[in-house]
């Protein structure tokens, strides 16, 4: 729940596949995030859990933080973790409590067809998963106009989850379908870079302060 003075919650969604939780992208971004006026939590979804399952814990966890007085609940995530954070953005199922105002999508995981970073595809979907189900939880296939707005940014020499197939089509998407976004491209820096300060790549955290200091309660 938020203080009085708080524009909301951000509750974020470390990274690590499906299978484990990054600590350097869980409570020291929670605490920067917090340096920001907002209130933060880290959410430890199920890991090695089928689909539906994270993506209805983190539902779960939407609608509780607007229960509990929240005015505004964004979500942040990283690589495994962006994709969580983009699957409760953009999933059409959900119920409106249960979906988020803002969404930040930090190096995300967005192609379930894709053939890179396999082990967080084989970890929600398993190994033998149709390909009407690798689509269905593919965030650029899942974006309406109806999405909240994304801050997205990724690295071009990421090799784990590769640009081209995962945070480029769904900046398209997000533009074709004219949802309020702002995407960053930065050249240097491997998968997994967070919070770390020696690379250009760093630059996010401001240019993410920035684009959420741009919300206010409705």
């Amino acid at each position: 729940m938020t203080d009085d003075g708080a524009p909301g919650t951000i509750l974020v969604l470390p990274g690590g596949a499906y299978q484990h939780l990054s600590d350097k992208e869980a409570e020291p971004v929670a605490e920067w995030i917090r340096s920001l006026g907002w209130d933060a939590r880290v959410v430890r979804y199920p890991l090695r859990a089928r689909h539906p399952e994270p993506l209805d814990v983190i539902r779960a966890e939407i609608a509780a933080e607007r229960a509990a007085g929240a005015r505004l609940v964004g979500v942040l995530g990283f690589s495994a973790g962006g994709h969580l954070a983009g699957h409760a953005a953009f999933a059409a199922d959900s119920r409106p409590e249960q979906r988020p105002d803002l969404a930040v999508l930090c190096y995300p995981v967005v192609s379930m067809l894709s053939s890179t970073h396999e082990t967080s595809r084989h970890n929600l979907i398993g190994e033998d998963a149709s390909a009407e189900l690798r689509a269905a939880t593919s965030l650029d296939r899942l974006v309406t106009p109806d999405a909240p707005p994304v801050f997205l940014w990724h690295t071009v020499v990421d090799e784990a989850v590769l640009i081209h197939e995962h945070a480029y089509p769904l900046a398209a998407a997000l533009a074709v379908n004219d949802v309020p976004h702002e995407v960053h491209v930065f050249q240097d820096g491997e998968h997994g870079v967070a919070m770390r300060d020696d690379i250009p790549a760093r630059q996010w955290m401001a240019l993410c302060a920035a684009w959420l200091a741009g919300f206010t309660a409705p």
